[in-house]
């Protein structure tokens, strides 16, 4: 069971960039769309290209709050797993910290927000 994500130490500072320059208000709201915007990619990545946890850190409630069940599901659908496998907290972390760096690496950044 997940109880807490965190980003990678360079996706820290990311996050707050990104948060104040778009006005979101929480941090966790472009975390969530960093794992959307990953997620969307269709891609599977790799455990390997697992990225240390010196970041920004999520309480499982606070990352998905009421939508828990439709990105874990999400991750569990693409990957093909069932919702207690090990890996799974590790695959959030991987969307997440590779959502955050597709959506620095998009010209303004606008592309999120459509």
């Amino acid at each position: 069971m997940i109880s807490h994500i965190r980003t990678s130490k360079k996706n820290k500072e990311l996050v707050t960039e990104l948060t104040r320059k778009h006005s979101l208000g929480a941090e966790n709201v472009i975390a969530r769309l960093a794992i959307a915007h990953s997620l969307k990619e269709g891609k599977k990545l790799n455990l390997k290209n697992l990225a240390d946890s010196g970041g920004k850190e999520y309480s499982r409630k606070v990352l998905f709050g009421e939508y828990e069940n439709i990105y874990l599901g999400m991750i569990c659908n693409l990957y093909g797993i069932h919702r207690r496998d090990k890996s799974l907290g590790k695959l959030v972390k991987l969307h997440l910290d590779e959502g955050l760096k597709q959506i620095h690496n998009k010209k303004n950044n606008v592309e999120i927000m459509i």
